[in-house]
């Protein structure tokens, strides 16, 4: 099978299993892992940040910013389909007591003035009729975008923007090192304007559990806090803290090889008959494209690809196809050559 449904898809290489087995361990939920420490100092730098704090899911680390970040019955703003707002089964109301705003944007990037007129409309009536706006979350990729970079100086603006109106800024950052990769800029300064961000360690990196929230001293020591009220503390977590060590030392720079197969996937495919490039071609790793223009829906669509052999998800009336270190330029040309035949292409 050909495994295009996520990168978070992939398998811990026969490299990152020996680094795991020879991890040093102790307790996490002392402070006293010495392979977590490692970690989390060595992405704080990478991040440009204090201090971060080691958490087994990226979900979680958004839902304990928000937490850390708002009180209940404040605003939390983000782009309308966002990992925050789309895809954590309503984690930030339920855990924080928070309203969210979604903003219209193209492919998940937004300019200042759609930040200001979200903010004109919560704060039409003064106090204390009208909530009030605490956390604007970015996405940079952006997922539902089909993998968006944010160009860094419109990030720089909207963050400029959100503090001058009074806001934390908080980056989700599932794809982070995929952003870097592709505008050839260190995380740090991706990060440079936002109050906390996280990078993930389970999608194009490779690893099997774990990701890192990064701020301020004082946040990550709340955020310490928060992750012991929902259960996130762990305790001999050096064995997941050492495939994320491996990750960053030997599968970033590897990112670019997986953007080179989506921009190839998304050219054979803008290639077929009846098929269409929801997002045009891709800045990243992911790929939306519709085939109902040939009478598929996007579930029969992806059921009869799994059939032949090709793994894919359907999303929103679309077909998602994510490329990972598990896929080569080989498979790649497989998938297409079985979407040529269930198009009826040859």
């Amino acid at each position: 099978m050909i495994l295009l449904t996520s990168d978070t898809e992939t398998r811990p290489t026969a490299a990152m299993r020996a680094a795991i087995a020879a991890a040093e361990v102790g307790d996490e939920q002392k402070n006293e892992d010495p392979t977590v420490l490692r970690l989390t100092e060595r992405v704080a730098q990478l991040l440009g940040k204090e201090a971060a704090l080691f958490l087994p899911s990226g979900t979680m680390c958004n839902v304990i910013a928000v937490r850390a970040h708002t009180s209940p019955g404040e605003v939390v703003l983000a782009e309308r389909d966002s990992h925050v707002l789309r895809a954590e089964g309503g984690g930030a109301g339920m855990i924080s007591g928070v309203m969210t705003e979604p903003l219209e944007s193209e492919r998940g990037v937004f300019g200042p003035g759609a930040l200001d007129a979200a903010l004109d409309r919560i704060g039409a009536l003064p106090s204390p009729y009208g909530p009030r706006a605490r956390l604007l979350c970015l996405e940079n990729t952006h997922n539902f975008g089909g993998g968006t970079v944010w160009p860094q100086d419109r990030l720089d603006a909207v963050c400029d923007a959100a503090r001058a109106r009074g806001l934390k800024v908080h980056l989700d950052g599932a794809r982070l090192m995929n952003a870097a990769v592709a505008n050839g800029l260190s995380p740090a300064r991706i990060c440079e304007k936002v109050d906390t961000a996280w990078l993930d360690f389970t999608k194009g990196l490779g690893a099997p559990i774990g990701a890192v929230l990064v701020g301020s001293r004082e946040f990550v020591a709340e955020a310490r806090r928060l992750r012991q009220m929902v259960g996130g503390a762990m305790r001999q977590a050096g064995i997941a803290a050492a495939a994320c060590l491996h990750a960053l030392d030997h599968h970033v720079e590897r990112l670019a090889e997986d953007h080179e197969n989506a921009r190839r996937l998304a050219e054979g495919l803008q290639a077929i008959p009846g098929v269409r490039l929801v997002h045009g071609l891709p800045e990243t790793n992911i790929v939306f494209f519709d085939p109902r223009a040939a009478g598929w829906t996007a579930t029969d669509f992806a059921k009869a690809a799994a059939a032949n052999g090709v793994k894919l998800v359907p999303v929103a009336g679309m077909i998602r196809a994510v490329t990972h270190l598990d896929v080569t330029r080989e498979q790649i040309d497989e998938a297409l050559a079985v979407i040529r035949r269930m198009m009826g292409v040859e």
